[in-house]
């Protein structure tokens, strides 16, 4: 009988496990939970979602080893009885936008240019601080929730409290993480492998934060520690687990030259680098990935709902929305969907809103603001990719996976608007099926992760318009910053 592994997907919006075969990867079951909607969730409803989740999948009993890959950034703030302090601040939640700036500004020193203290946070721990980050939400927390901020006795990610709550809780010591998830903290050096307890300081406006628990930091394929007795896990073996992107990398197989284009709740585009990137503009962070290397990332807080807010306008489904775009001409009759919708991270622009900019008489027809929308989507991610070329990252290929990438348009103008050849593989949950093989390798105690079978692909063809993008990228930057509401 074959060695059964899980991996666990703990995103923004649900729970995935997949339970594969540990040798060939071959699926053998899986399920799914939601998670509420939001950005502040209480930590506990990922924890019963898991459960539901694994019950789906029809539970853990004859599984061997297990991993969670967790969405990034997530701040998970825990008092000295490892009681969760409040809900936990998702990386898409904004209100600490000026404290990313108050922290950008402070690490340059008094009178000195933002530039400087960017560059000062790029050197230090290879990203500039914007909302998203783990470190940011301290700050907030600090200002805002002084009381909260007072008990803090540790801090924890989405997928190391999972993991922690999978080995029984409660100790915090038992807390661990990987190099991928720390280093989207804001106070983790990837480079030099150490927290920097001097930012986290900074964060939380203390003398010092050596008395506050921070998860270890496992390597790639050690083992974080067994499952609890308690829950009927006490034969499992639990890997480090990752972030979600680099779970997704591992379980695409990612290697240098690869980009990988996921569209799900936001856009993200990230690449395997041998050495790490530092980008001082922080459009580019400098993330590690699970196996090693390093996974510079560019992300935006726009991605697939960019189309589920256009089905809503033109009141079609998502299979109506494609056909529509398809119809329209490249460049939509000079229609241009800047599609800050939820504000923005790259670039960083947190309290932005969106734009339909060249409405005309031919251009507004449900056909032309289709395509816009899906232009306007994949202009964004051409932002990302173009912040990652100008820092020398190799990009042979993109892959492009997620949610978003079902949508025959994009897949049909991904090339064309890219100027890239494009692949798009089969539908699959890669995060789950990436922390899957992490567990898989921690069995196997190999130097590299087991070799799984490569899904089929679809390599669509386009002839390159690199107007739109030309256009998307004059119009863009003529859209000021101004309050959503």
């Amino acid at each position: 009988m074959s060695t059964l592994v899980a991996g666990i997907d703990s995103s923004t919006q649900s729970c995935k496990v997949v339970v594969r075969e540990a040798d060939t990867g071959r699926l053998v079951r899986e399920g799914r939970a939601a998670h509420p909607n939001g950005t502040e969730v209480d930590p506990e409803a990922w924890w019963q979602a898991l459960q539901a989740a694994v019950d789906a999948a029809g539970g853990l009993a004859d599984v061997a080893a297990a991993a969670v890959g967790g969405q990034q950034h997530g701040m998970v703030v825990l008092d000295a009885e490892g009681q969760v302090i409040r809900p936990a601040l998702l990386w898409n939640d904004t209100r600490s936008a000026r404290a990313a700036e108050d922290l950008v500004h402070e690490l340059g020193g008094p009178g000195a240019d933002r530039e400087v203290g960017a560059a000062a946070w790029a050197r230090a721990v290879g990203s500039v601080p914007v909302a998203s980050l783990t470190v940011t939400k301290l700050r907030w927390l600090a200002d805002h929730e002084p009381e909260h901020a007072a008990r803090v006795a540790a801090v924890a990610l989405p997928h190391d409290w999972l993991s922690w709550r999978l080995m029984g809780g409660g100790d915090l010591d038992l807390l661990a993480t990987d190099r991928s998830d720390a280093s989207g903290t804001g106070y983790f050096d990837a480079m030099g492998n150490r927290y920097r307890h001097d930012l986290l300081a900074r964060a939380l406006r203390r003398e010092e934060t050596e008395g506050i628990r921070l998860p270890r930091v496992l390597a790639p394929a050690e083992r974080a520690g067994a499952g609890d007795p308690a829950l009927g896990l006490g034969h499992l073996a639990l890997g480090p687990g990752a972030g979600d992107n680099a779970a997704a990398a591992v379980g695409l197989g990612m290697a240098p030259g690869d980009l990988t284009l996921s569209l799900g709740t936001s856009g993200v585009v990230s690449a395997v680098t041998d050495d790490p990137v530092a980008d001082s503009t922080g459009l580019v962070t400098g993330f590690a990935d699970a196996t090693g290397r390093f996974l510079p990332l560019a992300v935006t807080l726009n991605g697939s709902r960019v189309l589920d807010a256009a089905c809503r306008l033109l009141g079609v489904d998502h299979d109506r929305l494609a056909a529509l775009a398809l119809a329209a001409e490249p460049g939509a009759a000079g229609l241009t969907l800047v599609p800050y919708l939820e504000g923005e991270r790259t670039p960083n622009l947190p309290h932005a809103t969106g734009s339909l900019l060249g409405l005309s008489l031919g251009s507004m027809s449900p056909a032309n603001v289709a395509r816009a929308a899906v232009e306007g989507l994949l202009c964004g991610q051409a932002d990302g990719i173009a912040a990652m070329t100008a820092l020398g990252v190799p990009v042979q290929r993109v892959r492009l996976i997620g949610g978003g990438a079902r949508s025959q348009a994009v897949q049909q103008l991904a090339p064309a608007v890219l100027g890239l050849p494009v692949e798009v593989p089969e539908p699959g949950e890669y995060v789950a099926d990436g922390a899957a093989r992490q567990a898989a390798w921690v069995l196997s105690g190999a130097a590299t992760p087991p070799r799984w079978e490569s899904s089929d692909v679809v390599a669509p063809e386009a002839e390159h318009t690199p107007q739109v993008y030309e256009r998307y990228r004059e119009r863009s930057h003529l859209v000021a910053e101004r309050p959503a509401g």
